[in-house]
């Protein structure tokens, strides 16, 4: 449950070794959180991270999970609820993908989609169906500007994140009323290890302004932010322009 503080005091970061999401962790444990899962895919980087977490004063557990084996999420993410309520769920895992190669490699391109919008169709039913049980909590999802529409540059990605965008949309009015919140955190481009070397993009942020903004809707239990804020109205003009336009736009 959330404390006279309003910060919630456990936190399972799906992704454990996500630089949003540990930014992301590092704020609420300023803000009183004391329990945190990592979970993800057993590696070094995600014993540093927990490391990391511990240093600053939490009780950080780490949890073998992989968003491409569904079959297991229901028991592994069970054992994790079993130790007790969860107040938020930060579903941060997921991967850019290469579109010239995956265009060329269709179970490259497969596996984003697999990873980006199955693995958390399944791990986030498991999570809601949870937080549901419990009767409070939130679940915030990672998506992207990307997947408000489609670019030549990167639909493989982008689709895979409108069918996960549109999924915690449908979600969320799903459990309308149950006392679980779902927030969608939609960000542009991100400076991470992933987009290192990466022509740098308009609107460009950090994880720690991902972080602020996730941290800020949570507070305000909102449904969805933008990182930046600006995106909104930008995104809002772009859907509605012509696809001969469009294509030719250097976005």
């Amino acid at each position: 449950m959330k404390d006279a503080f309003g910060a919630p005091q456990s936190l399972l970061v799906l992704g454990g070794t996500s630089e949003i999401a540990l930014a992301t962790a590092r704020r609420l444990i300023a803000l009183r959180t004391r329990r945190v899962w990592l979970a993800g895919r057993p590696s070094p980087a995600l014993e540093s991270a927990a490391a990391e977490l511990r240093g600053r004063g939490a009780d950080v557990r780490t949890v073998d999970f992989d968003a491409l084996d569904s079959a297991s999420h229901e028991v592994v993410l069970g054992k994790v609820f079993a130790e007790g309520d969860v107040d938020v769920v930060l579903m941060a895992f997921g991967v850019p993908g290469d579109q010239a190669r995956d265009e060329e490699e269709p179970m490259a391109a497969v596996r984003v989609a697999q990873t980006n919008y199955t693995g958390a169709v399944s791990a986030g039913l498991v999570c809601a169906g949870a937080l549901q049980a419990q009767g409070h909590g939130s679940l915030v999802v990672l998506s992207s500007v990307a997947g408000e529409r489609a670019r030549r540059a990167d639909f493989i990605y982008g689709s895979s994140k409108a069918g996960l965008d549109a999924f915690a949309q449908g979600l969320g009015d799903a459990l309308q009323g149950t006392g679980v919140q779902v927030l969608i955190v939609r960000p542009g481009f991100v400076r991470t290890r992933h987009t290192a070397g990466l022509p740098e993009q308009p609107f460009a942020t950090g994880p720690e302004e991902v972080a602020t903004a996730i941290v800020t809707g949570l507070r305000r239990r909102s449904e969805t932010v933008w990182v930046p804020g600006a995106l909104r109205v930008v995104m809002a003009a772009l859907r509605h322009v012509p696809r001969p336009l469009f294509r030719r736009l250097p976005v």
